[in-house]
């Protein structure tokens, strides 16, 4: 008995814990109410400046003015010039839940203001010293309201709204202590301010701080007046006051429309990309916003042609129906929630797909092309103008047989080829796919030599932005001869009689076997072969799987098994037929099972069990036409890297010709696949500065 005795006590407890005392449930002061609100509006004076900018804005304003003091922590001081708020409405204007933006749940579901909650004043007002001003067109002074102690008086103010917020958070002394530095505060207005003014260039915004002008963007646009091009011009030069010129220069318009959705703005090259996402703005009916789906779309558009892990620059704004998005998801109002995702998601996609497929070497030339209006002499300006553009004959393409002629090959470089239907995509290391590598796109299946002048100048035609081919008259050269007794390359020849130049120029010479050395009408031109090369090929692959063929695939001898998941046998019964489109066929081989049984052909050598789980693991995260788009694009880019021409490998002058030609003719030929530059451009100022040349 006495030695378990120790035990006993031992396993007692030493004391019981306290009983709680019960709080009773009971409605909260309104005061406290609103401080709790505060904490989901109120995170930092951006926060502040936001919610009054976006009330400065639904009350019409064109001229928003933001005064600071010790980064909007002392004071915030927002005034407008819009419709401003009459004098029996100013107390309600503060209480909780007051607006004049929704009355019934139909207007909820359709809202179309920046702001709509009804919660923004009295949560500023609850965490700080506010001060309201204002006065409307029809009345005949302005009126002051001390939210603190409710007193409403007259004072002297023109239309519009004036809000002054003083010592934020001095009611919380324990959120002010998470504030920091009056610089890092300010960089979140002048940010917040930045914000509303790239969606709305046809308002001015200042921004004061200690009493200097921090920053100014005048209105660009007056709504109701010009053209929906001038409201396009209006949003670049928006565009190029706030985010710089640079973002401007760097970047390409973007316009679609499909269905319901519509989407314009800017999207920046892929040499513009910059290691953080720092510029990259997305709006949904003119509300900024931060939402997955934008970010993927406009991130699956740049897949191919980004390098890394760099990060791109883009404007975009999406027009969409109000009642298909939802915006009361998020007190913050910067969430929001689409109806059809999917829908949005491919709108997205697609329109800053388009807008990167150009290539650039054509607007190269255009630009350089462009008449200077200040040349003209004082009798011209009466004149009719004509297009000054460039307009030139652009050079066939290599083409070869189906049978698969080697490069070397020149006597069928410049021969007719008859068209036969896309083929399925081959393994690029057999006969039939090298025959298609250096094929032309259909644009350039007509037979085509080059151009003596008197023919190009006969069937020029204004350059509209995307190359052309041109056929002329058989000229020496031809299969029958041999290539080496060619006349030598004219430049192309415009409508003017004038010498135009192809955009990337002819090929001078080849870099120890790696680059290409061409001369255009703006200096010199130095290519990568085997990136351009490989990026041609890319785009031909694709362009045959878009047509209907599928990757062909290699049966394996004896299948590889794996331990899959319930989720991953799901997902391979699933979806049999997008892994069949891939190349892939995953069966399973019983509950808890999955057999590989056939891969990719140029996949073949790889771990099949590691790509079927990778695929899986796409299709049940993803859908399914992002997943099998992003898998094709992979598998196709890898055998496009093997089927292009290698380095070391020795070109003829018309070889190099022939692939600058394609590259001007090939979407997205200005990076290849892995998102690495296929070419870059000196021109001639630069050059001589590198010899000193006039100094």
């Amino acid at each position: 008995m006495n030695d378990t005795t120790p035990f006993l006590a031992a396993a007692q407890p030493a004391s019981s814990p306290p009983t709680a005392t019960r709080r009773p449930i009971r409605d909260l002061p309104d005061e406290l109410i609103s401080q709790i609100a505060a904490g989901e509006v109120v995170e930092r004076p951006a926060s502040v400046v936001r919610e009054l900018v976006d009330n400065a804005l639904d009350a019409g304003a064109t001229q928003i003015t933001v005064r600071l003091s010790a980064g909007g922590v002392r004071l915030i001081t927002v005034e407008d010039d819009g419709g401003g708020i009459p004098q029996e409405e100013l107390p309600v204007a503060l209480r909780r839940h007051a607006t004049s933006k929704i009355t019934n749940l139909n207007d909820l579901e359709t809202v179309a203001t920046m702001g709509f909650r009804g919660e923004a004043l009295a949560a500023i007002a609850s965490v700080s010293e506010m001060a309201l001003l204002s006065r409307p067109a029809a009345q005949a002074s302005a009126f002051l309201l001390d939210a603190r102690s409710g007193e409403l008086r007259p004072a002297a103010r023109s239309t519009g709204t004036t809000v002054e917020v003083k010592e934020l958070f001095f009611s919380t002394p324990a959120r002010r202590k998470f504030l920091k530095t009056d610089a890092t505060e300010l960089a979140h207005c002048i940010e917040s301010v930045r914000r509303h003014a790239l969606a709305r260039p046809d308002v001015g915004f200042a921004i004061w701080h200690e009493g200097k002008l921090v920053e100014q963007w005048r209105a660009t646009f007056v709504p109701g007046q010009g053209d929906p091009q001038d409201a396009h011009d209006a949003l670049a030069r928006r565009l190029s006051d706030v985010l710089g010129e640079d973002f401007v220069t760097q970047s390409v318009a973007v316009q679609h429309r499909v269905g319901p959705v519509t989407v314009t703005g800017r999207a920046g090259l892929p040499d513009a990309a910059r290691s953080r996402p720092d510029h990259q703005y997305c709006y949904v009916n003119g509300r900024f916003v931060r939402d997955k789906v934008l970010t993927h779309a406009a991130r699956s558009a740049y897949e191919d042609v980004l390098h890394g892990h760099k990060q791109p620059i883009y404007a975009l704004y999406v027009e969409i129906d109000p009642a298909r998005v939802d915006v009361n998801v998020h007190p913050t109002k910067i969430e929001v929630r689409f109806r059809d995702s999917r829908e949005v998601h491919q709108a997205v996609r697609h329109a800053v797909e388009n807008a990167l497929a150009a290539p650039r070497a054509a607007a190269l030339a255009a630009a350089a092309a462009a008449p200077n209006p200040s040349a003209a002499g004082d009798g011209e300006h009466f004149k009719p103008q004509t297009p000054q553009a460039p307009v030139w004959n652009a050079q066939a393409a290599i083409k070869f047989e189906e049978r698969g002629h080697r490069v070397e090959d020149l006597q069928v470089l410049w021969g007719p080829r008859s068209a036969t239907p896309a083929s399925p995509v081959a393994d690029p290391a057999s006969g039939a796919a090298m025959g298609g590598l250096w094929a032309p796109s259909a644009q350039a299946d007509a037979p085509a030599t080059w151009a003596t002048p008197a023919a190009s100048h006969a069937s020029a035609t204004p350059w509209d932005g995307a190359p052309s081919v041109q056929t002329a008259a058989p000229v020496a050269g031809s299969p029958t001869e041999p290539l080496a007794s060619n006349p030598p390359m004219a430049w192309p020849v415009g409508r003017d009689g004038n010498e135009t130049a192809w955009p990337l120029g002819k090929a001078v010479a080849q870099l120890h076997g790696v680059y290409i050395l061409a001369e255009n009408a703006q200096g010199m031109v130095v290519v990568d072969m085997h990136a351009a090369h490989e990026r041609i090929v890319y785009e031909r692959l694709k362009a045959q799987v878009d047509s209907g063929a599928r990757i062909a695939s290699q049966p394996l001898l004896i299948p590889a098994t794996f331990a899959a998941t319930p989720q991953e046998v799901a997902t391979a019964e699933e979806s049999a037929d997008v892994l069949a489109t891939l190349g892939l066929e995953v069966v399973p081989f019983s509950p808890k099972t999955l057999a590989v049984r056939a891969v990719p052909t140029t996949l073949a050598q790889g771990d099949p069990v590691e790509l079927a789980r990778s695929v899986l693991a796409e299709l049940a995260a993803h859908d399914a036409t992002t997943v099998v788009q992003r898998a094709r694009n992979e598998i196709l880019g890898t055998m496009a890297c093997h089927g292009a021409v290698r380095a070391n490998r020795k070109l003829t002058i018309d070889e190099m010709n022939a692939l600058l030609r394609q590259m001007e003719t090939t979407d997205r030929s200005d990076q290849c696949n892995h998102g690495r530059p296929t070419w870059r451009q000196l021109s001639m100022k630069e050059l001589d500065a590198l010899f000193l040349r006039g100094r």
